[in-house]
């Protein structure tokens, strides 16, 4: 089974590291009209008749060019304007808007949206040297931001544990998965539980400190299942499936409204009728429900 989550990190671009810092390198395929342009406004980007608007170099507006890599023989790009014109009109939306259609985009994958839109979020929160203050210029095709004192500041992915926690004989018919709701949002939706790590501790440890403060539930042994970048702003999504070694809930009535057992016959029938509404289908909150389930489920958000 392939999981839906994996769809947005298909066919991956060689990033082309090496050329970053090459002028004449950058300036030839800049020249080819073959290569292709994602036009970035802030964190913004246009949608076209529904895909993705790549345009050829000669088409895109001036601004701060980022060099994705290269992918199927051609040179991506992105160019970086003022957040000002997504203001102006003209459908500019943020990558959550565009992951109901990202993954089937046929002219380019999703890996090259996320390195663009990551890095456009990278660029525009950070403006100033955390270390004197100082305003800091971009270099590397983007990658990499100086101030003038030379200290240099690269991109930041922020760790966070997505997880499926189990009670229960694994696969009996009485086995149960833990889902949580936030109050924020429309009723009936649930979803795994998920949290950042921690200075210095582990991925298992986060798990099991994040499920505790938000459910109550003690999870045990904790495995990895998978990975997903998640770049809302700037994060790698680390999927992990836990066992409960406790079964009552007290939620915490921060983070989560309300938390729930539910075994797999009960997921069914709810989701179903659609008074459960299950994550997105390209995220890994809905693999990691799925490979719990063993197989796929009716509904989504």
């Amino acid at each position: 089974m392939r999981y839906q989550h994996e769809r947005l990190s298909a066919n991956p671009h060689d990033r082309a590291g090496a050329y970053r810092a090459d002028d004449a390198w950058l300036a030839a395929r800049w020249a080819d009209p073959e290569s292709r342009v994602l036009v970035v406004a802030g964190t913004r980007v246009r949608p076209v008749a529904g895909a993705l608007d790549w345009v050829a170099p000669a088409e895109a507006p001036d601004g701060l060019r980022v060099l994705l890599g290269e992918h199927d023989g051609r040179a991506w790009f992105a160019v970086i304007v003022d957040a000002e014109i997504s203001k102006a009109g003209g459908d500019w939306t943020p990558l959550r808007g565009l992951l109901p259609f990202l993954a089937d985009d046929a002219l380019a994958g999703a890996p090259l949206v996320f390195h663009a839109l990551g890095l456009a979020e990278w660029l525009w929160v950070t403006r100033f040297c955390p270390r004197c203050g100082e305003p800091l210029a971009p270099r590397a095709a983007g990658h990499e931001l100086v101030c003038e004192n030379g200290h240099v500041q690269f991109p930041r992915t922020d760790p966070a544990v997505i997880m499926i926690v189990t009670s229960g004989e694994p696969g009996a018919e009485d086995e149960r998965c833990l889902l949580g709701r936030q109050a924020v949002w429309p009723e009936g939706r649930y979803s795994t539980l998920a949290g950042f790590c921690e200075p210095g501790e582990t991925l298992e440890d986060a798990v099991r400190r994040e499920v505790l403060e938000e459910s109550g539930v003690v999870v045990g042994d904790v495995e990895y299942f998978g990975n997903q970048p998640w770049p809302l702003p700037a994060s790698l999504m680390l999927g992990m499936v836990g066992r409960a070694t406790s079964t009552e809930i007290a939620v915490d009535n921060d983070e989560l409204e309300d938390a729930r057992w539910f075994t797999r016959a009960e997921m069914k029938e709810l989701a179903e009728a659609g008074t459960l509404l299950l994550p997105r289908g390209v995220s890994i909150s809905r693999s990691l429900v799925e490979h719990w389930y063993g197989g796929e489920l009716p509904g989504e958000w």
